[in-house]
């Protein structure tokens, strides 16, 4: 008869092979949160020019969002023009001119993957990745036997992060 295998031979057997698929993953959303970091900043966004035609005589409430523009504020009216920090509206025509700062292509495509809800595809990817890093907080814990020295320092380690975490996010 076979003897069965503990627990802790399967919990490492599964997180060393769940690590090595994460990883790609770990380095893509790494990457993009660094660079979410600095969402309120230009930095590598570039320039983009933009025309587009939205509904005309619009109430200046509804012209930011028809423009998907953030912090949107009229600063000064000539005649049927609107103009505003990023642009100008037409309020006759519905002509919009203006220049928003965008990520690069993929770096925006990255970012996408922490902003993802419900609505998203992706919020299955961020559901999974979630649950599998909780599966490496709980599975790290069979990675050495209790009680001995390097499992003790863990713990101590593992305190250690949490009351930083808990710091950073209360100071």
């Amino acid at each position: 008869m076979a003897k069965q295998k503990p627990i802790n031979h399967y919990m490492r057997l599964f997180h060393r092979y769940l690590g090595f698929f994460l990883a790609g993953i770990m380095a893509v959303y790494a990457l993009s949160g660094i660079v979410l970091i600095f969402r309120s900043t230009d930095f590598l966004k570039k320039e983009v020019h933009m025309e587009k035609t939205i509904a005309s005589n619009l109430p200046i409430e509804k012209i930011g969002k028809a423009l998907k523009v953030k912090g949107f504020k009229v600063e000064k009216k000539e005649g049927d023009i609107y103009h505003f920090k990023q642009g100008t509206y037409d309020s006759q025509t519905g002509v919009a001119k203006y220049t928003l700062k965008k990520l690069p292509f993929v770096l925006d495509k990255m970012t996408h993957l922490h902003k993802a809800t419900t609505k998203d595809p992706l919020f299955a990817l961020n559901i999974f990745f979630g649950v599998s890093l909780l599966f490496f907080v709980i599975s790290s814990f069979w990675m050495f036997l209790p009680g001995t020295k390097i499992f003790q320092k863990g713990l101590y380690f593992t305190l250690a992060g949490i009351l930083l975490t808990l710091l950073m996010l209360f100071l």
